[in-house]
C-alpha cells in the first residue's frame, strides 16, 4: 500500500458507534482538503492489526460526507469471527491509504460504554468489541480490540502443581480416549477408505427427527423422480440425537455415512458438526426447514444463551437457501455465512404444496376429516410454543377467551386450533364449544391445513411464509412481543414485518375479527418481499444449483467476486506504511 496520510488532504472521524444485534455500526464524518480532489463513492475502510494484516473491509453506505461502516462481528466474511486483534481503521482509494480514522471527542468517554461482550459456551465465555483511544499521542487515535475469553479463577494465585500440570491420564483421555476424539479417528478412518469413492454419493440426514421429511424428502423424491439415483447413491440418516442419547454403533454408523458423502443436505442444525470437521471436499449444504419468521436464532442471537460457539456446524455450509435474494440476509446472519452463499431456489418442501392437483385432493380429504368447516369460514389458531426447548415447551391457554371467540364465530365461523409440536399440554376444549372448535395438533401438516383456512391467528411462527401464498389474511397474537424480544430476538423489526394486524391482547384479536380489520394490503407486500419463484421448481434448483453445477450466472459471479474479494483483502500490505509512520 502506498502510504499517503500526510499529504492526502484526508481526515477522518468517528463519530458515533451503534450495535444492532452482531452488527457493527460506525459513523465516519470526512474531511477533504478543497485542493483535493476524490471520489468518496471509492474509497474503501479497512480494519488492520497492529501487525498490518486486514481483518476486516467494511460494508460501506454513504449519505453525503456521512458514511456508515458496517461489519458483521460474527463474520467478517470468511465465515469466523473478527480475528483477535487490536485494530485501527484505514480509509484507502485503490492501493493508497489516505487517512486513520480519529475518535470524536464527543463520544470519547463514552467508547466503554459502547464496547459490547457477546457471551456464548453456556456463558462461559465471552468474545470481547472493545473500543478506546490509544495513550501517548496529541490526537485521539481510535482502536478497537476483538478478543474472545474463557473463565478463569478468582481465588488468589499459588504456585502451581507440577502433577495437576502433567496429568497424563487426563491428556491421553482428552486426545484419544474421550468419545468425540474416538469418533474424530473413526471418520478419518473411513474416510481414507472412502475418499476415492464419494463424489457421487449424496447423503440426506437429519440429527432432529427420526425420518427423513420436508425439504430433504422433497428434494430425495424429485432425484428418484429424474432417475439421478442411477446417477447419484443416495444415502439416509434420520437420528433425534440433538434431544436423546444414541447408541455407540448408531454413532459409528454416522461416521461411515458421513464420510462415504461427497454432498450432504441438512435442514436443520446437526451438533454432530459442532465438533466434527468435515473433509474440504464434502460439500454440506443447508435447506433450512423454515421459510422467513421472525425468531432470531444461531449467530443472530449470538450472547443469548443457547447461541453457538464461533466455530460451529454453520460455518461448514457451503451454500444454505432461501425464498428470495432479499430476505437472504436474514439466513446468512443466522449461519455466520456470507449474503452470496444464500441461493434463493425457494423451499423444495412448498412442490408439492404449490401443486394444484395435490390441493385439490387434500381439500377433498379435508372436508372429510373435518366435515364441521364445509360451509364456513376456517380460523387457524396456530402459534409457536413458549419456554426454552422442547422439554419445557408450553403454552399460555388461559389468555384464549374461549367464550367470547365462540360467541364472535355464530354462524360464520369454525375454529382448529394447532399447537406447535413441541407443546405437550393439550388445548382443552369444552363440550359446549365442540361444535365450533377442533384440536387438530395431531393433523401431520400444517401446510395442507392452510387450504381450507380463511384466516391464520400466529404470532412469531414462521408458518406465515407457506401460509401467505394463500393471499388470505393474518392476525398476530403478540401478548407478550417485549419479553419474548429479549429472551428470543427478532433479527427485524416485527410491527414493520408482520404480514397482517398485530394484537397484543386477546380483546384486540376478538375485535379485529369481528370488525375484519386484518391489515390485508401486507401479506402482498411480504409476498413480493419474500419470494422470487412461486413454483414448483424448487427442489429442481436445488438439484440444477448445487448439484449438477447449473447455477445462474449472476449469482455463480456474486460469489466468484466475494471470493476475489476476501482474497485481496489478504494480499494488502498495511505493514510496511505502519512501521515507517511508528519510525517518523
Amino acid at each position: 500500500m502506498n502510504w499517503r496520510i500526510n499529504e492526502s488532504g484526508v481526515s477522518a472521524t468517528i463519530e458515533n458507534i451503534e450495535w444492532e444485534r452482531i452488527h457493527l455500526i460506525l459513523t465516519v464524518r470526512l474531511h477533504i482538503d478543497g485542493q483535493k480532489t476524490y471520489d468518496i463513492d471509492k474509497m474503501e475502510f479497512y480494519a488492520v492489526n497492529n501487525l498490518g494484516g486486514c481483518g476486516v473491509k467494511f460494508d460501506v453506505r454513504r449519505k453525503e460526507d456521512i458514511i456508515k461502516l458496517h461489519v458483521n462481528v460474527t463474520n467478517s466474511g470468511e465465515l469466523r469471527c473478527i480475528p483477535r486483534g487490536t485494530y485501527r481503521i484505514f480509509v484507502c482509494e485503490k492501493d493508497c491509504v489516505l487517512a486513520e480514522c480519529e475518535t470524536s471527542p464527543d463520544i470519547a468517554d463514552q467508547l466503554e460504554a459502547m464496547s459490547r461482550n457477546f457471551l456464548y459456551g453456556e456463558r462461559g465465555k465471552s468474545y470481547n468489541v472493545t473500543f478506546y483511544i490509544e495513550d501517548g499521542t496529541d490526537t485521539l487515535p481510535f482502536r478497537m480490540h476483538c478478543i474472545a475469553l474463557g473463565a478463569v479463577g478468582v481465588t488468589f494465585p499459588q504456585n502451581p502443581s507440577f502433577l495437576k500440570k502433567i496429568n497424563l491420564i487426563k491428556a491421553l483421555k482428552d486426545c484419544y480416549l474421550s468419545s468425540r476424539s474416538v469418533l474424530r479417528r473413526v471418520y478419518k478412518w473411513y474416510s481414507f477408505l472412502y475418499k476415492s469413492r464419494r463424489k457421487n454419493t449424496v447423503l440426506f440426514m437429519t440429527e432432529q427427527n427420526q425420518k427423513i421429511a420436508s425439504n430433504l424428502k422433497a428434494v430425495s423424491d424429485r432425484m428418484v423422480d429424474r432417475q439421478l439415483d442411477q446417477q447419484y447413491r443416495l444415502l439416509y440418516s434420520a437420528r433425534p440425537a440433538a434431544a436423546e442419547p444414541q447408541s455407540k454403533k448408531s454413532w459409528i454408523g454416522l461416521m461411515k455415512l458421513l464420510a462415504q458423502s461427497g454432498t450432504i443436505f441438512i435442514d436443520d442444525h446437526a451438533p454432530v458438526l459442532d465438533w466434527l470437521k468435515l473433509d474440504d471436499d464434502t460439500t454440506l449444504i443447508q435447506l433450512w426447514h423454515a421459510g422467513a419468521g421472525f425468531k432470531s436464532s444461531g449467530y443472530s442471537r449470538w450472547g443469548h444463551e443457547g447461541c453457538p460457539s464461533p466455530q460451529s456446524c454453520h460455518r461448514q455450509y457451503k451454500y444454505g437457501i432461501a425464498g428470495s435474494k432479499n430476505i437472504a440476509p436474514f439466513f446468512s446472519e443466522v449461519w455466520g455465512i456470507n449474503d452470496e452463499q444464500v441461493l434463493p431456489t425457494g423451499m423444495p418442501r412448498m412442490d408439492e404444496y404449490l401443486d394444484e392437483q395435490h390441493r385439490n385432493e387434500k381439500i377433498k380429504e379435508l372436508y372429510e376429516q373435518f366435515p364441521m368447516c364445509r360451509g364456513k369460514k376456517v380460523i387457524l389458531f396456530a402459534p409457536t410454543y413458549r419456554g426454552r426447548n422442547k422439554k419445557t415447551a408450553y403454552y399460555p391457554y388461559e389468555l384464549i377467551d374461549f367464550e367470547k371467540l365462540y360467541q364472535i364465530c355464530g354462524d360464520e365461523y369454525v375454529v382448529l386450533f394447532k399447537m406447535h409440536p413441541w407443546v405437550n399440554k393439550d388445548i382443552v376444549i369444552g363440550k359446549k364449544y365442540a361444535d365450533k372448535f377442533l384440536d387438530v395438533k395431531k393433523y401431520p401438516n400444517i401446510n395442507d391445513l392452510f387450504y381450507i383456512v380463511d384466516l391464520l391467528i400466529t404470532d412469531y411462527s414462521s408458518n406465515i411464509f407457506e401460509y401467505s401464498l394463500m393471499r388470505k389474511p393474518m392476525l398476530f397474537f403478540a401478548f407478550d412481543k417485549i419479553q419474548y424480544s429479549f429472551s428470543r430476538g427478532f433479527h427485524r423489526d416485527y410491527e414493520e414485518s408482520a404480514p397482517g394486524k398485530v394484537c397484543y391482547s386477546f380483546e384486540e384479536v376478538l375485535s379485529a375479527i369481528t370488525d375484519k380489520d386484518f391489515e390485508y394490503e401486507k401479506v402482498e407486500q411480504y409476498i413480493t418481499h419474500h419470494f422470487d419463484y412461486i413454483d414448483s421448481g424448487a427442489s429442481d434448483r436445488v438439484i440444477d444449483w448445487i448439484l449438477l453445477g447449473k447455477m445462474p450466472e449472476n449469482i455463480s459471479n456474486a460469489i466468484k467476486k466475494k471470493q476475489e474479494e476476501i482474497q485481496r483483502m489478504h494480499e494488502l500490505d498495511f505493514a510496511t506504511g505502519m512501521l515507517v509512520q511508528q519510525d517518523d
